[in-house]
């Protein structure tokens, strides 16, 4: 079993429920959607074979039991859920960050699935699986990376209609220099609901640019 890999590295996670905790990063090769604010393009294509066993080992060498599997989109290739069963198998805390287009139903479940829904501002809105919504457990994520308020609001609807918002962590992630932290900030807290402002992490620490990080 192989997977085409774009980057390993050993980092801080950016965001999600474990922002600032270290973790070994497995970002993967290939991507089905092309959102208007991507900030991984480099991964879309490309990468290098590696087989689960060498990634499993990669992953002991590290002083963490927190490994992400991220892409591009992990579960485009068939042999990223048993790369997460492995690791799982091994005793890692696992995430898996997936754009949503995909079914998550034969994820490991104990995978911590972070799922991210589209919002228009994406351009990829029509690319969401809506049955995904019915496999999530308490112990999963919900993501929307917002770029205005029309996203914003669009996201309220979604969580109402689906009764999202006791269910799980949900996350608001404003697109980095497109909206400003205090601004999302406000929206949530004029909602009053359980939102989390999911800033990203790396991109304060490192800049906009940097991989590996």
């Amino acid at each position: 079993m192989a997977l085409k890999v774009c980057e390993t590295f050993y980092s801080l996670m950016g965001e999600s429920t474990r922002i600032g905790l270290p973790a070994f990063f497995i970002r993967l090769s290939g991507c089905n959607l092309r959102c208007t604010y991507c900030d991984t393009a480099y991964a879309y294509e490309g990468g290098r074979q590696e087989a689960v066993a060498d990634l499993l080992k990669a992953a002991g060498g590290f002083p963490t039991r927190l490994v992400l599997v991220t892409g591009g989109e992990p579960l485009l290739q068939e042999d990223t859920l048993p790369l997460l069963a492995a690791l799982a198998e091994a005793g890692f805390e696992v995430c898996l960050e997936t754009n949503g287009s995909r079914p998550i139903a034969r994820v490991d479940g104990r995978v911590h699935r972070i799922l991210d829904l589209k919002c228009p501002g994406s351009g990829m809105v029509g690319e969401n699986y809506w049955p995904n919504l019915e496999w999530l457990t308490p112990q999963d994520e919900v993501k929307f990376v917002i770029s205005g308020r029309d996203d914003f609001l669009w996201a309220l609807e979604v969580i109402r209609a689906h009764g999202l918002a006791h269910g799980l962590p949900l996350l608001i992630s404003p697109v980095f220099g497109q909206v400003p932290a205090q601004e999302a900030a406000a929206w949530i807290l004029e909602s009053r609901l359980p939102l989390r402002l999911n800033l990203q992490l790396h991109k304060y620490l490192w800049g906009p640019e940097a991989r590996g990080k």
